[in-house]
């Protein structure tokens, strides 16, 4: 066996307490807890062990704040020799624990071949997988040439503006600068995922009049306009989604066709604070707001996408006297997707295939990922996510990510790392 593979296996025990160490930091976002904490983590760790340590706080960043910073790590070990730079970004925050749990969330127990705890699989396994690889890469291979960086990086959950877009933004994704990068998300150890689908948050506000809730006739009810703009997506919009279908191999197979998801709604007198007992007042809503969460793809222009939701509130404006809308962007991110031949996708499947003994599936993800950043800011086209973890237990109760994956996962980081800077 390939002294390399060796070495991974025999770091098993660290690779699992560095894990159950990043699961049992609470980094929550929302608000954005502990995120200095997981960074002080990783920089000493790697610090310590000769590399060089950057902390970079994202002021201004959407999400910063005194209270909440925004905090990213970076750090660099230089081969003896001139080369490229390979960079493994990882996201160091987690969602919300939600309900269902019958384990201690942030407890990173050990059990069954498998951590547990919120972040586990997405993607707290894959940053500690990607910080033992190459430390055993470095390790048996001292004379590298070029250089390897390992980050860890701001609200990804949230949109990633905080962590790799203001990185990107700063230069640290300057294709000369980095050449090649891996995001350890969990699509599943034996996969590369070359991209993603399109993303447009929007939000469509319908408008009445107030008026006493015992005279509704002398009003004008928003939250009714907003049930006609919901059939109207029941009747025409969804099944016109259902009927298209990408080329880009997405997963799950639901998601090769262009979805809408209904994201939050609320028409009338705002949510009382925690401790009112009191009832609402009468009153005829005179607002009433959807968000919405339109994935699109490859194949569909983002004009074309805004237009056709346009398209559908005239069609009910038409329909409904008094009928008054806005429609408001929140934010937009075009597909992405890395050609197959791509250096950085061969060398993962040829490691793949040395590994596992088999061929890696090119997947893409439904959702989008800080690759977005790295694309569309940092002009950086060489980039994947490859990484060990089960996609469909991001996010859920009792989240978990396997032991023999993230070993496994690890062989190939590190035999990647030897054919790009060996």
């Amino acid at each position: 066996m390939d002294r390399l593979m060796q070495e991974i296996e025999r770091r098993e025990g660290d690779l699992v307490a560095l894990t159950q160490a990043l699961v049992r930091i609470p980094t929550l976002n929302p608000p954005g807890r502990h995120y200095r904490e997981i960074c002080d983590l990783v920089g000493q760790r790697l610090g310590g062990r000769g590399w060089e340590v950057q902390m970079v706080r994202a002021e201004g960043a959407l999400g910063d704040s005194d209270c909440y910073p925004r905090w990213n790590v970076i750090c660099r070990l230089e081969g003896t020799r001139p080369g490229e730079c390979v960079h493994f970004n990882s996201h160091h925050d987690v969602v919300a624990v939600g309900e269902g749990w019958t384990r201690d969330p942030f407890g990173g127990e050990l059990a069954e071949g498998r951590v547990w705890g919120r972040g586990a699989c997405d993607m707290k396994g894959g940053l500690a997988t990607s910080i033992v690889a190459a430390e055993a890469f470095a390790r048996l291979r001292p004379d590298f040439r070029g250089a390897i960086e390992i980050s860890a990086t701001a609200d990804e959950e949230s949109g990633g503006f905080g962590g790799v877009a203001h990185l990107a933004e700063q230069g640290f994704f300057d294709p000369a600068r980095v050449q090649h990068v891996i995001i350890p998300e969990p699509l599943n150890k034996d996969r590369i995922c070359l991209g993603h689908r399109g993303v447009w948050w929007a939000e469509i506000e319908t408008k009445g009049r107030i008026a006493h809730g015992s005279m509704p006739f002398l009003g004008d009810c928003a939250v009714r306009h907003m049930g006609a703009v919901i059939d109207e997506m029941e009747r025409t919009l969804f099944p016109l989604l259902a009927g298209r279908r990408t080329a880009m191999p997405v997963v799950p197979e639901g998601a090769r066709q262009s979805t809408l998801n209904l994201n939050a709604i609320h028409g009338g007198e705002p949510v009382q604070e925690a401790g009112y007992t009191g009832l609402p007042s009468a009153c005829v809503p005179d607002r009433c707001v959807l968000t919405i969460d339109r994935r699109f793809l490859a194949e569909e222009d983002i004009a074309a996408v805004k237009s056709e939701v346009t398209a559908m509130m005239e069609r009910v404006r038409a329909a409904r006297p008094g009928f008054r809308y806005e429609i408001r962007d929140l934010f937009e991110v075009m597909p992405s997707m890395t050609a197959e031949d791509a250096p950085v996708v061969r060398t993962v499947q040829d490691a793949v295939q040395r590994v596992m003994g088999r061929s890696a599936e090119f997947v893409v993800s439904p959702g989008t990922y800080d690759q977005k950043h790295i694309d569309r800011i940092g002009r950086l086209k060489n980039c994947i996510a490859y990484g060990p973890g089960i996609l469909d237990l991001a996010h859920q109760p009792d989240e978990w990510i396997g032991v023999q994956d993230m070993v496994e996962a690890g062989q190939v980081m590190a035999l990647s790392l030897e054919t790009l800077l060996g």
